[in-house]
């Protein structure tokens, strides 16, 4: 059986609470990503998505000079390195995220994403079964 340290990406780009909406927004460009986790001294505080920004930053007109913690989100499904790769698809679904951070007790150590579980040969079906959730309840949503 998969475990999520077969197929998450251990090299994260972070930010700190210290750092503000821009800063976070120009990483974001700059990597090319969605999500950005944010940590304070290693351990995992919270995460901020393009769509954080959007709805809880543009929408609600916080400046961009505005901290990480007015947008991102900090009550997180986490996963650990030694989970299996259904179960992280699993509580992806289940909680409709696209990204899941991995944790040894409070300190970030990686993140799985759908796209690592379908570059897997051995989990493409788990990503598929992940991402089906995720699309079928977001057009409930609309």
């Amino acid at each position: 059986m998969r475990k999520i340290r077969d197929i998450m990406t251990s090299d994260v780009e972070t930010c700190t609470l210290l750092d503000n909406v821009f800063e976070v927004a120009v990483k974001m460009k700059e990597l090319d990503v969605g999500a950005i986790p944010i940590v304070d001294h290693d351990k995992l505080a919270g995460m901020i998505t393009d769509r954080d920004i959007v709805i809880r930053g543009i929408a609600e007109k916080h400046p961009p000079s505005s901290k990480v913690e007015r947008v991102m989100s900090d009550h997180l499904v986490t996963a650990t390195p030694d989970m299996s790769t259904t179960e992280a698809a699993s509580l992806m679904a289940k909680h409709q995220i696209r990204r899941l951070p991995v944790v040894e007790g409070d300190k970030l150590v990686g993140i799985v994403a759908l796209g690592d579980f379908a570059v897997d040969e051995m989990t493409d079906d788990q990503a598929r079964y992940a991402l089906t959730e995720i699309s079928e309840s977001e057009n409930h949503i609309q």
